[in-house]
Order: C-alpha cells, then sequence, then structure tokens
C-alpha cells in the first residue's frame, strides 16, 4: 500500500492538494506504518534458514517491505520466522521466544517441517507443526519453499496486517493475554495444557492394567 492508498475511497482530494492532504482513519494510518516495519527475528532451525537468508541477500532483498533489520533478541522482534524441523527437543526455546516478543507480534511457518511435521512428521523427536503450541499468522510450504515463496508470504502477512483494526486485535483487549505453558521434555514432549488429559488417559490405563492382572490371578486360582 502506497501512502496514495492511505485516503479513504470516495473522498477526491484535488489534484493540487494530494501531496499535502489525505483523509483517512487511524486504523489506515496505524497499519501502514507497522506493515512497512516488521522486524523478524533471527533465527534459524534448519535447510529452510538458507532459503531465508537469501531473501535476505541483495537478489531478493527483503528490505523492500521495511524489515530488513533481523533482531536479535525477541524484545525487539515482532516477527517469528519458523524456518525449518521443530524438534521436541527446540520447542520449548521456540515458545519461550514467543512469549518474550511484545505486542503486536506475528508467526510464519516457513516449509513443509514447521507447517506440519514435513517427511519426518511421524518421527519420535519431531513435533507435527509448530502450531501445535503457538499460534501460526501465515503458512509457506515447501520442502523447502523457495525465496519467492516466501515473499509471498510476507505479503500475505502484509495484507493481514492491513485489515486488522485495534478495536478487535487482542493487544488492545482490556483482559491480559495470557502466556502460553512452555512445554515440559520428559520421557516425551508434554502440553502442560493437557495436564489434565495426561493425568485421565494415565489413570484408565493403570485401571485397565488392575483389571487385566486381577482376571489373571482368578483364572491362575480356578485353574
Amino acid at each position: 500500500m502506497g501512502v496514495e492508498d492511505l485516503n479513504l475511497p470516495g473522498y477526491e482530494i484535488p489534484s493540487a492538494m494530494k501531496g499535502n492532504i489525505a483523509i483517512t482513519t487511524l486504523d489506515r494510518i496505524y497499519n501502514w506504518c507497522r506493515q512497512n516495519s516488521v522486524w523478524p527475528m533471527m533465527f534459524g532451525l534448519a535447510c529452510c534458514a538458507f532459503e531465508m537468508i537469501c531473501s535476505a541477500a541483495s537478489r531478493f532483498d527483503f528490505s523492500r517491505f521495511g524489515m530488513e533489520v533481523m533482531r536479535p533478541s525477541p524484545r525487539q522482534a515482532d516477527l517469528m520466522l519458523v524456518s525449518g524441523t521443530v524438534t521436541k527437543k527446540m520447542i520449548p526455546q521456540i515458545v519461550r521466544l514467543y512469549n518474550q516478543m511484545s505486542e503486536p507480534k506475528y508467526v510464519l511457518a516457513m516449509g513443509s517441517c514447521a507447517c506440519g511435521g514435513g517427511p519426518f512428521k511421524e518421527g519420535y523427536s519431531v513435533v507435527s507443526g509448530v502450531d501445535k503450541f503457538i499460534p501460526v499468522d501465515v503458512y509457506v510450504p515447501g520442502c523447502p519453499p523457495t525465496p519467492q515463496a516466501l515473499l509471498h508470504g510476507f505479503a500475505v502477512l502484509r495484507k493481514k496486517i492491513e485489515n486488522e483494526s485495534i478495536r478487535t486485535v487482542r493487544w488492545y483487549r482490556k483482559e491480559a493475554v495470557p502466556e502460553i505453558p512452555i512445554p515440559v521434555l520428559g520421557p516425551d514432549l508434554m502440553d502442560p495444557r493437557r495436564y489434565a488429559e495426561i493425568k485421565a488417559y494415565a489413570a484408565e490405563k493403570a485401571q485397565q492394567r488392575e483389571q487385566e492382572a486381577a482376571g489373571s490371578l482368578n483364572e491362575g486360582g480356578q485353574a
């Protein structure tokens, strides 16, 4: 969206005054500023990170979107690029970084692994999609996706930002936005939000084992 697009449709401004006057809304000004100053967080997980680096280099150059500065700190970033395979060992750190990012913040899942597990979906050490733990705004499929695909993902994100309203977005609500619980890596990955479900399942399985053991004892006594 260019500067000329800040004007609301239906309000015609004389050509001699177009460079000096704009009739618009607070939402359009606010979103126009944000979509042209998105700051990605600088980290990569696997082979998709090379395509992300290529997108930042001179041939494709995503600095055209005002995002040339990739921040090394989550406190200064508002876009998390999850580029690559998300392992169970890595997801607690990703959630921790996401919680440390300031609002407004967005997540772009880059590549088949980040979107849904990719070729490692059934692997014992890989999460089947980062959206199992943090909210994802834009998915860029591919293995790995090309820089052109990532640029298209940026365009989709910019369009999403452009259509937001400060009256409905989560970071302007009166109630506080809770942090996402950090997953616990034990014998397997456990999401604290599913503790009640895990405990109920474990209790059900324990009861089944007790019933099976009691049935075996009864059969042995009768024999």
